[in-house]
C-alpha cells in the first residue's frame, strides 16, 4: 500500500510503497476514502523539518534536555546513534480521515467489513491507503453524511473539546483568535450552542468566511474596530470566554485576551501560540486560564486508546469517541458545515506535490482534501491487503550449521529504539551476515528499518517470516508482554532465537518457553543479557582470578525515573518495570559468582520506591541488589562491588573497573564515558558464531531459566514477605 511520510532529519517527503498493517484484535482495519491536511499542525511539522539541526532544538528545547540526560546515562555514542535513528527515519503525517472497514478484530461486534467510520489519532488515522484503528478511535458514520465531510471527525472533535473546556452558556459573547481550520470550526459550534461570536484574524478572506459562517462580527486584531464590536454586543464588559486557535511565536493572542475579556472571563487555549501572559493584565481581571487537550479525556491513555478501555459515562460524560460521534452527529444534521472549509481536494497521488505547494504559498487553503483511489467515482478499490494467515511448522528441528561460505540469515520482529540504536548497528553491512526480513506491527517501522540497516524485505507478516526455511534465527525485540509467545512460536518453527529481556513476565510463561523446548526439541535460545560479555567486566573478571572461598557481591542500580507515558509504566500488560530489566543484574551477579542462585528475599520500603534483593548462592556466596529510582540523574547507574579472599572488584558503570588486593590496586581499567560498551557487540558475535557452527549457544539454557525465575520471584518475595526458594536448574 502507499503512505505519506516525511524524514524529520531532511525534510524529504514521500509517497513510500509500504507492507499493509494487520487486522489486531480491539481494533478495525479501514481502507480510506478521505483524510484530512491538518493545514496547522501538519504544515508546522514539515516546517520543523525544514530546519536545520540547530533550529530543530530551538523549536524542541524539551527533547534537547532529553539528549543531555541520555548522554549522562549511555555515552556520547549511543545516544548519537539513538537520536540519529529517530531523526533520520521516516515518521507518518496525518490524523483525521474517513473511510471503510475491511475487516473487524477480535472482540469488535459494533461495526463490520463494508461499514463507513471516521477514525482519530497521529498513530491510527494516517495518510495511507490502509489503517488499524483501534476501538476508541473510530466512530460510526451517520446515514446520510457524504465521507469528505466525515474526513473532517478529528479536527472537529479538537475544536467541540475546547468549546466544552468553555463551558459557554446561551447568551455569551465569545471571541475566537484564529481563524483557520480549528477557529472557523470553533465559530460553528458556538453559534450552534446560542453564544453570539466575535472572530479576530488578519486575514479579510477567513474572517469573511466566519461571517457567513455564523459569526455576529470580525475584526483585524489590531483594528479598533474589533474593539468596538465587542464593546457593542458585551455592553462594554467584554467577552465571556477568549479561544486561542491561532499559532505562532507572537504573543499578541494573549494580550488581545486580556483586553477583551470581562472581568474573571475564561480563556482556552486550543491552538500552539505563545502564552507569556501580561500579568498585570490577568491578575487585574482575575483571568481563568485553561487548556483544551486535543480530541478530549482518554487522549494520551495507552489504556483508554490501545486497550479499549472506555470511562464511565457517569463520570466522563465527553470522551474523545463520544465527541467524535458528537461531531459526527452535528454534521449529519446540518449543524455544522464543512463544505465552505475546503479550499482543495487532491488524489491521494498527488500528495508530495499537494505538500509543496502548501508549504510554499502556491495553495492557500483553510482545509484541503486527499481523496484515494476507488472512492468518489475513482476506478475500483483494490482487493484488500490483508496479510493471509498460515500454520506455523510445529515441530520443526533446527539445522545444525550453515553450510560453508553462505550468510546467517536473521530476521527482525520489532524495530524500535533499542533494537535500531543497539543491535542493528553492529548486524548492518557485516561480513556473513544477511538481514533478510523486518516485522513490525506498523508498517512504517518495517520500513525504516529496512531502509538504514538494508533489510531485504519489510513485512507485517510474521507467519510468512517463520515459515521462510531460509531464515536462520529470530530477533525478537518487541515489548515486553510478547516475547514469551514470539519466543515459542519461533523455537516450533526451528529457528534459533534471540529474545531482548525479559524471557517471560511470569511463571506460566516461562512453562511455556520450556514446554515449545521440550516439544521442538529446539534449545537454541539466547536471552540478551549482554552485561557479561562487556570487555571491561570480563577483563576485570580475568584479573580478580578464582575465588576460594563465598563472596558478597553489593550491586547498586540507580535507576532513575520514568517519563510520565512511558509503556514501562503500564504494568498490567508489560510488567514491573523490576521484571523487565532485573534480569540483566541478576544474570550479571550470577556470571561473576559462577553459579545460579538458589533463594531469593526481597524488601520494598514504604512507598515502593525502591527494593533491594539478596540473592544467595549454592557456596554460601550472595548478592545484594538495590534498584532504585529517586537517585541523581548526575549519580553512575550501575556500580558493582565484589569482595571475596581479601580482594575487591569495583566497577563504576562499565566507565572504570579496579581490582583491589591489600593494600594496592592490581589492576585498573577505565574508557572515555563516550565510548562506554555494555556488551552487545560481543554478544552477538557469540550468537552468529553459535548459529553459523552449531555450537553451544552463548549461555546456558537452564542459566536463563534459572535467571528468568530469580527476577520473577522477587515480586513473590515483595508480596509473600519471605524468602523465595528456587527451584534447582532442570
Amino acid at each position: 500500500m502507499k503512505q505519506v511520510v516525511q524524514n524529520y532529519k531532511s525534510g524529504e517527503l514521500a509517497l513510500l510503497d509500504v507492507p499493509a498493517p494487520g487486522c489486531r484484535p480491539g481494533g478495525v482495519l479501514v481502507r480510506t476514502a478521505y483524510s484530512l491536511i491538518s493545514t496547522g499542525t501538519e504544515l508546522m511539522k514539515v516546517s520543523e523539518a525544514g530546519m536545520s539541526m540547530l533550529g530543530k532544538a530551538r523549536s524542541r528545547p524539551d527533547q534537547v534536555a532529553k539528549v543531555v540526560q541520555s548522554v549522562a546515562a549511555n555515552g556520547v555514542p549511543a545516544t548519537y546513534r539513538k537520536v540519529m535513528g529517530k531523526l533520520d527515519s521516516y515518521t507518518p503525517l496525518g490524523y483525521s480521515l474517513c473511510g471503510v472497514v475491511e475487516q473487524a478484530g477480535a472482540g469488535i461486534d459494533e461495526v463490520k467489513p463494508g461499514d463507513l467510520v471516521a477514525c482519530a489519532g497521529n498513530e491510527h488515522a494516517l495518510h495511507a491507503e490502509l489503517n488499524w484503528v483501534p476501538k476508541n478511535l473510530y466512530a460510526p458514520v451517520p446515514g446520510g453524511l457524504a465521507p469528505r465531510h466525515a474526513a473532517f471527525g478529528t479536527v472537529g472533535s479538537i475544536a467541540l473539546q475546547g468549546v466544552r473546556r468553555g463551558e459557554p452558556q446561551l447568551g455569551d459573547v465569545a471571541l475566537v483568535v484564529g481563524l483557520g481550520l480549528i477557529g472557523q470550526l470553533v465559530v460553528q459550534l458556538l453559534a450552534a450552542t446560542g453564544v453570539r461570536v466575535v472572530g479576530a484574524d488578519p486575514d479579510p478572506v477567513r474572517r469573511d468566511l466566519a461571517a457567513r459562517l455564523g459569526a455576529a462580527a470580525c475584526g483585524d486584531p489590531g483594528s479598533a474596530a474589533l474593539d468596538a464590536a465587542v464593546a457593542e454586543l458585551t455592553g462594554g464588559h467584554g467577552v465571556d470566554q477568549v479561544y486561542l486557535a491561532a499559532a505562532g511565536g507572537g504573543n499578541q493572542p494573549v494580550e488581545l485576551a486580556a483586553r477583551l475579556s470581562r472581568d474573571r472571563g475564561r480563556v482556552v487555549d486550543i491552538g500552539k501560540c505563545r502564552l507569556d501572559l501580561p500579568w498585570n493584565a490577568y491578575y487585574e481581571k482575575e483571568l481563568d486560564v485553561r487548556f483544551s487537550r486535543s480530541y478530549g479525556p482518554g487522549r494520551y491513555d495507552p489504556e483508554y486508546e490501545l486497550e479499549g478501555r472506555d470511562y464511565p459515562i457517569g463520570y466522563v460524560r465527553w470522551t474523545e469517541r463520544r465527541n467524535l460521534a458528537c461531531f459526527l452527529d452535528l454534521l449529519a444534521r446540518g449543524r455544522v458545515d464543512v463544505e465552505p472549509l475546503v479550499s482543495h481536494v487532491a488524489d491521494f497521488g498527488d500528495a508530495v506535490e499537494t505538500y509543496r505547494r502548501l508549504k510554499d504559498g502556491g495553495l492557500k487553503a483553510v482545509a484541503v482534501l486527499f481523496r484515494y483511489p476507488g472512492h468518489a467515482g475513482d476506478t475500483a478499490p483494490p482487493a484488500p491487503a490483508v496479510p493471509a494467515v498460515r500454520a506455523r511448522r510445529d515441530g520443526a528441528v533446527p539445522a545444525p550449521a550453515r553450510p560453508a561460505g553462505t550468510p546467517v540469515r536473521l530476521a527482525f520482529v520489532g524495530a524500535g529504539n533499542y533494537a535500531t540504536s543497539m543491535l542493528l548497528p553492529h548486524l548492518a553491512r557485516r561480513d556473513g551476515v544477511e538481514l533478510s526480513s523486518v516485522v513490525t506491527t506498523t508498517a512504517l517501522s518495517a520500513v525504516n528499518a529496512q531502509r538504514k540497516f538494508g533489510f531485504a524485505e519489510a513485512t507485517t507478516d510474521l507467519d510468512a517470516v517463520l515459515e521462510d526455511p531460509s531464515v536462520d534465527a529470530v530477533f525478537v525485540v518487541t515489548r515486553h508482554s510478547s516475547h514469551a509467545d514470539l519466543t515459542v512460536r519461533a523455537l516450533l518453527a526451528g529457528k534459533a532465537v534471540f529474545v531482548e529481556k525479559p524471557l517471560a513476565l511470569t511463571e506460566d510463561e516461562l512453562a511455556a518457553v520450556l514446554a515449545a523446548v521440550d516439544e521442538s526439541g529446539n534449545d537454541r535460545l539466547q536471552v540478551g543479557f549482554n552485561r557479561r560479555f562487556a570487555p571491561l567486566l570480563r577483563e576485570a573478571r580475568k584479573q580478580f582470578g578464582v575465588r576460594s572461598g563465598p563472596a558478597s557481591l553489593r550491586y547498586l542500580v540507580n535507576a532513575g525515573r520514568l517519563e510520565k507515558g512511558s509503556w514501562y509504566l503500564r504494568q498490567e500488560t508489560e510488567g514491573s518495570r523490576f521484571a523487565g530489566e532485573g534480569g540483566h543484574f541478576i544474570d550479571t551477579a550470577s556470571w561473576l559468582l559462577g553459579a545460579d542462585p538458589v533463594s531469593v528475599h526481597a524488601d520494598t520500603p514504604p512507598g515502593g520506591e525502591h527494593l533491594q534483593a539478596v540473592l544467595r548462592y549454592p557456596d554460601g556466596s550472595t548478592a545484594t541488589l538495590s534498584y532504585v529510582t529517586t537517585g541523581p540523574p548526575g549519580f553512575p547507574k550501575e556500580t558493582l562491588d565484589l569482595v571475596a579472599d581479601g580482594k575487591v572488584l569495583r566497577l563504576d558503570d562499565f566507565v572504570r573497573a579496579a581490582v583491589y588486593d591489600g593494600r594496592r590496586k592490581r589492576w585498573v581499567g577505565s574508557r572515555l564515558p563516550r565510548a562506554r560498551d555494555k556488551g552487545q557487540r560481543a554478544e552477538l558475535d557469540a550468537f552468529l558464531t553459535a548459529v553459523r557452527t552449531g555450537g553451544p549457544m552463548p549461555v546456558p539454557l537452564d542459566s536463563l531459566v534459572a535467571t528468568t525465575a530469580a527476577t520473577l520471584a522477587v515480586p513473590a518475595g515483595l508480596a509473600g514477605g519471605a524468602p523465595v526458594t528456587l527451584a534447582r536448574a532442570r
